[in-house]
């Protein structure tokens, strides 16, 4: 039985009336974290208001190609043949988001992928909202050593049966989540919802057989091909404030650089970046004010250049929590 390790909401505690009716938590396995990579296999967990659960579903999806790190998910070619397609099963997945706040670990991920399914079925995800399971135990500041999903479920004492099956790791994930709603409503804590806007960049180029190199790990290897030139973007207009500091947020100018796979493609974070007024930068010096990486013991020079100079360092998730709100800059 889970361990509620949060402040009680009694019954008749009135619940923060910003807070959102219900809530649909979920999980997607995939071949890769590229654009062109796709859904192998879902699960939603419906839930209401405080957090109980309603229902929930599961299913395969064919991906019409190379099923990817099946070393990971565990999923085969011959167990997805006969799996139904993508468009097959968008009606009913539609059916569990709608009217409903999507819910998962590194949302940003699981959000990017359902929607350019949707987007190659020509059709829409009914989501407007969607909540990062890692923002918001960071706005509840609870002692974790890391963000993954196994830490936050040690946290709660949910009991991880099968990592990397999305109908387990849905079903932790909605234990988990249950108590940290309930702790952010005792607390009138704000929920970290950000808006799920429709992609309509995606692609379809198939790729067959296992890419990833050794010593690579989890979906390291599965990454676009193919040589693209780079882009060269307008000079940033705002003179660059210095450093970014722990707990204040980005100023426009800041300099920011990113190193190794991200599981938003490079170019569509480098693009948000360069949209809030940041400027990107390419290398790291003693003027980068921040560098993004997810793995920040990987050794590459980016990493050992940003140790040698003290260069600030965030993963993934924490930067897109820092885009939502970057301080505009201040006149010279």
């Amino acid at each position: 039985m889970l361990e509620d390790r949060t402040t009680a909401v009694s019954p008749g505690t009135p619940w923060p009336a910003a807070y959102p009716k219900g809530y649909a938590v979920v999980d997607v396995e995939t071949t890769g974290l590229a654009r062109d990579d796709r859904i192998i296999s879902a699960a939603v967990y419906r839930l209401d208001e405080r957090g109980e659960v309603e229902d929930h579903w599961y299913t395969l999806v064919n991906p019409e190609r190379d099923p990817g790190p099946v070393w990971i998910h565990g999923l085969t070619s011959e167990t997805l043949e006969g799996a139904p397609l993508f468009p097959d099963i968008a009606e009913e997945f539609s059916a569990r988001l709608d009217g409903r706040v999507l819910v998962a670990h590194n949302a940003v991920f699981d959000w990017q992928m359902i929607a350019r399914e949707y987007a190659r079925a020509r059709r829409e995800a009914p989501v407007r909202q969607r909540l990062c399971t890692i923002a918001l135990a960071k706005e509840l500041d609870l002692p974790l050593p890391n963000h993954k999903l196994e830490t936050l479920a040690a946290h709660y004492g949910v009991v991880q049966r099968r990592a990397h099956h999305a109908l387990d790791d849905a079903r932790v994930l909605a234990e988990a989540f249950r108590p940290s709603l309930r702790a952010a409503a005792a607390g009138n804590v704000r929920l970290p919802l950000l808006e799920c806007r429709p992609l309509t960049e995606w692609s379809d180029t198939p790729r067959i057989g296992p890419q990833a190199r050794a010593g690579h790990g989890g979906y390291g290897g599965y990454r676009p091909s193919g040589w693209r030139p780079s882009r060269k973007r307008p000079a940033c207009p705002y003179p660059n404030p210095g450093r970014y500091e722990d707990g204040r947020p980005l100023k426009q100018g800041m300099r920011v650089a990113f190193s190794g796979d991200t599981s938003i493609e490079r170019e569509l974070l480098e693009d948000r970046a360069v949209e809030a007024g940041l400027h990107v930068s390419t290398s790291i010096s003693r003027l980068t004010s921040l560098l993004v990486t997810n793995d920040p013991d990987s050794g590459t020079s980016k990493v050992l250049k940003a140790r040698q100079f003290g260069t600030p360092v965030v993963d993934e998730a924490a930067f897109g929590q820092l885009l939502r709100d970057v301080a505009p800059a201040t006149g010279e």
